[in-house]
């Protein structure tokens, strides 16, 4: 098949191109496409012919966008819109990512397909809404919902946590739950999703869940560090942006498409920052 990404330069847009390298890529990163200008949007996939078009742009800043809401809304509800809709014209297949934070968090159990979202933030809020203009704009679509993404390189929670190591002690929060994923492990199953024609939205995050505490001892654990983890509540650490305390996430479709366990993502990412 031929693909074309965009937000090839970020975590996920990277790992997608190691995980789909069997197809035919088109990597556009931002300054290749802005997706918030839909003639734009138009050119590059009538210029590109793909048979796929996988979106992993986004405005990913979540505090930023209590303050930043126009940019926020661009990228996140605006350039999905754009690209569902220059797909559409052309019956090509979109598939768009989306996050955990479009619930509320107030679920005693993970969050399956099918429960309604309410997000609590700016940032929420606009994914949701591109999650609706591409459900509207293109029958031919995929939303992946995903949560707590990271990847070897680049700026996440886990690189930034091990940055701490030389200090004494670090207080981390225990009180917020989600589903830690892995990006190499989220673009293995979005190739293989894209292969089965079965649209919809799916929830492909680490198999399972812990609190941010949970997977920084378990990250310190695996890659030895000494530094001792303080477990403390939100409230410690206020900002703009209201997280849902609880946002594991679990799915109902097809289990062909299931992530490893979230255990297995942080040790693969330990190894790999050990040999670096």
């Amino acid at each position: 098949m031929k693909i074309l990404i965009t937000g090839a330069g970020g975590q996920l847009g990277r790992a997608l191109q190691g995980a789909l390298k069997s197809h035919t890529l088109m990597a556009l990163e931002h300054a290749g496409l802005d997706i918030t200008e839909l003639s734009n949007v138009r050119r590059a996939v009538a210029d590109h012919h793909p048979d796929v078009v996988i979106n992993a742009a986004a405005y990913n800043n979540v505090d930023a966008a209590e303050s930043d809401q126009e940019n926020a809304y661009r990228l996140n509800a605006l350039g999905p819109r754009n690209l569902a809709l220059a797909t559409a014209e052309r019956g090509i297949i979109f598939l768009h990512v989306s996050t955990d934070y479009v619930f509320d968090g107030t679920s005693r159990h993970p969050y399956h397909e099918f429960h309604c979202p309410n997000p609590l933030s700016v940032y929420g809020c606009s994914k949701l809404a591109g999650e609706h203009a591409v459900a509207a704009l293109n029958r031919r679509h995929y939303v992946i919902r995903t949560a707590w993404l990271y990847n070897d390189i680049g700026p996440n929670f886990p690189n930034r946590m091990l940055e701490q190591r030389d200090r004494p002690a670090v207080k981390v929060v225990s009180d917020q739950f989600g589903s830690p994923t892995y990006a190499p492990h989220l673009a293995e199953a979005i190739g293989k999703v894209i292969e089965t024609g079965a649209y919809g939205t799916y929830h492909m995050a680490g198999r399972g869940g812990t609190s941010i505490y949970g997977w920084t001892r378990a990250l310190f654990h695996l890659c030895n560090v000494d530094t001792a983890l303080l477990p403390v509540a939100t409230a410690e650490f206020p900002r703009p942006a209201i997280r849902p305390r609880y946002s594991v996430l679990t799915t109902l479709q097809d289990p062909k498409v299931l992530l490893p366990p979230w255990e297995e993502g942080l040790e693969e990412f330990a190894r790999n920052r050990t040999n670096t």
